[in-house]
This record gives C-alpha cells, structure tokens and sequence, in this order.
C-alpha cells in the first residue's frame, strides 16, 4: 500500500463482487472502507453479474484504462427457447422457441462460428453511450436506439451440458468490450430461435484471477496492492536514477536505449519497482509520458 498524508491510499484491490451490487456499490464501499474519496473501478459489472471487479484508489484512478482494456474470462449459463429484452435473466420475455432438439453437438458448432473476431451489436441495457447518453439509460426511458455493431475479439466460447433440459454451460474468453449477453443471444439466433444469459461470472481480468480475489465486505489495508502491481500486465522497464528524473518531469525518451521493446504501453520503473510513469509509442524510436505517477 502506498499513502501519503494530503492523498490517502493509493492501490489496487481485486473484488469478488458478490449478486445485487452494482459496480457503483462496490466504489461507494471501497471509498468508506479505506477513507479515500479518489476512487474508480476498471469495467463494469451488471448487478445479477458476480466476479473479479479491478477497484482503484489515488493515483491508480489515472491508470485505471490500462486495465480496463485487458481480456477477460466468465462462466454463464446460456438458457435456449427464451429471449429477454435484457438479453439476461433479469429481463422481460419478448420471445420463445421450441429448441428442445438442439444437440450440444450443434450448439458448439455454432459457438464455434461466434469466435475469433465477431460483429456484436451492443445490448440497449449496456453503458456505451450513443449521442453523448448511456444506452443502460435510454433503455430505463423505455427509448430504443440504433446501435452500430463493433468488432469484438472472442478467443474461446466452450459448451458444456448443465443436465439442465435446455441449459447450456458457457466459458468465455474474450477482449475488452465484449458483451456475453449478446453472445448467447447471438447464440440462440443461430440455433434457429432465442436464448438469454444467465449466472454470469468474470473469473479473470487481464492476470487478475478470482484466487485473488475478496468479498467487498472483507477487504482491509492488507487488500491494497501497489501501483506497480496493478499495472503487471503491462511491458515494464526498469530505469536509473538519471531517467527517472528525466521522466519525473514528463520528458519523451528514446526506446532502444531504454530497452522498451515491443509497441507498448510500458510502466517504467525505479530500481526499488516503484512505479513512476507509463509511456507510449510516439514514433518508430520515441516514446512518451501517458501519466506521471512520480514528482521530484
């Protein structure tokens, strides 16, 4: 944990967010538990969603979007012959199918043709925003919305029987911004009907894995990793006294010398792994200063 008297703690912790809560609970939370107000959380979870929810405080709020872009994994329970307006189990039901005879066989031949780089249209229940207003509040005024669909990366979409008529056994591993729901909607179109998603739980982020993870409700001080720690999944790069005043002050550094290799982003580093700045590629041999953590 890192704390200075005018800030507060400043670090990470990794949350198993428990059903009900909605990601703003957790902050609201964290934000008593520890006494620091500077509070954020890298990638909302839904309220009927459990799982790793990345919380930040201090100075790790400014690098919360390093995080937030880093693959995830969940298990789920796609449920065949019901369509949600939700796309979840939280939803209406606006359709139902007959899709007694659909074989697991089938299923995975169909989960197979969603994986790899997908068009997903975000679900209307979702935060992307659309003319400067989230979709999830739209959804609330009962207004529905074109949305464009975006390209999505899914690296793994495994079925398993549940024993469950119906009821599929999903794991996901997918990129930054994919939406589950919308995969097992889409998994239902192609089955020839409908499905909703539900029981949905983020096992992992990036390395963030749920063996790290605690209840809200049992975090303390102890819970709080570095800001070093927060940024391991990025390429770091250990710098002497000499460049890390340099960097202190936001100055842009040449890559080779420093032995940044690879397109970035990298956390530099002091000799004690304190973590002073991240920097990004600006050109093919300079990189600069995204955020500054550390001051002379």
């Amino acid at each position: 944990m890192t704390r200075t008297a005018a800030e507060g703690p400043t670090g990470l912790v990794v949350v198993d967010k428990e059903t009900g809560w909605t990601s703003h609970d957790v902050v609201a939370r964290v934000r008593t538990t520890f006494g620091q107000r500077r509070v954020g959380h890298a990638g909302t979870l839904d309220p009927d969603a459990t799982g790793v929810l990345l919380v930040g405080l201090g100075r790790v709020t400014r690098v919360l979007r390093y995080l937030t872009t880093l693959g995830k994994e969940y298990t789920g329970e796609i449920v065949l012959g019901t369509a949600t307006d939700t796309l979840d189990a939280s939803g209406n039901v606006v359709g139902e199918w007959d899709m007694a005879g659909v074989t697991l066989e089938e299923a995975r031949a169909a989960a197979a043709e969603l994986t790899g780089l997908v068009e997903q249209v975000p679900p209307m229940v979702s935060a992307v925003k659309v003319g400067g207003v989230r979709l999830h509040e739209l959804a609330r005024r009962g207004v529905d919305v074109q949305r464009p669909a975006r390209t999505v990366r899914v690296d793994r979409f495994e079925l398993e029987s549940t024993g469950e008529a119906g009821v599929l056994r999903a794991t996901v591993a997918c990129s930054s911004g994919t939406y589950v729901r919308a995969l097992a909607a889409d998994l239902g179109t192609a089955l020839g009907g409908g499905a909703h998603l539900r029981r949905l739980r983020r096992t992992r982020v990036g390395s963030f894995t749920l063996d790290e993870a605690l209840p809200v409700g049992s975090l303390d001080p102890s819970s709080l990793r570095s800001p070093t720690d927060a940024l391991r999944d990025l390429d770091r790069v250990t710098v002497g006294p000499d460049v890390a005043q340099l960097v202190a002050v936001g100055r842009p550094l040449d890559k080779v010398p420093l032995g940044a290799a690879g397109d970035g982003p990298w956390a530099l580093v002091d000799p004690t792994g304190r973590l002073l700045a991240v920097y990004e590629r600006t050109a093919a041999f300079r990189i600069r200063p995204a955020v500054v953590l550390a001051s002379r």
